[in-house]
């Protein structure tokens, strides 16, 4: 063996240490366990929960934590394609506007629990 052949090759161009890449993966799968909270949650509410005081407040609360895991997990997978994008070509970070929709959703639909409960 060379000496030449000891020496690490230099990173290409537009690679990526792989502890940012894993940092984003295990943040896309964080959005999948709230996504799958809040599907879990809307269907406990549609199949376990006893009927509300309101007539269709049970399916309304229900059917919206359900769609609401569904864009989270949608939301989580579109932020984790972007930031691999972004760490492999450069470019600016998706913003914090899909963490407020998820939070101002759930605040919504909690304040429909305490209303119709």
């Amino acid at each position: 063996m060379t000496e030449q052949d000891r020496t690490p090759s230099p990173t290409p161009p537009g690679a990526t240490d792989a502890r940012f890449t894993l940092a984003a993966e295990r943040t896309m799968l964080a959005w999948l366990r709230t996504a799958l909270g809040l599907i879990a949650a809307g269907v406990a509410v549609l199949h376990i929960v006893d009927d509300f005081g309101v007539t269709g407040s049970k399916t309304a609360l229900g059917v919206s934590l359900v769609v609401l895991g569904a864009l989270a997990a949608l939301t989580g997978a579109w932020r984790w394609q972007r930031v691999n994008h972004v760490l492999d070509n450069g470019g600016q970070m998706p913003g914090p506007a899909a963490v407020w929709a998820l939070t101002v959703a759930m605040v919504v639909i909690a304040a429909g629990f305490v209303i119709f409960v």
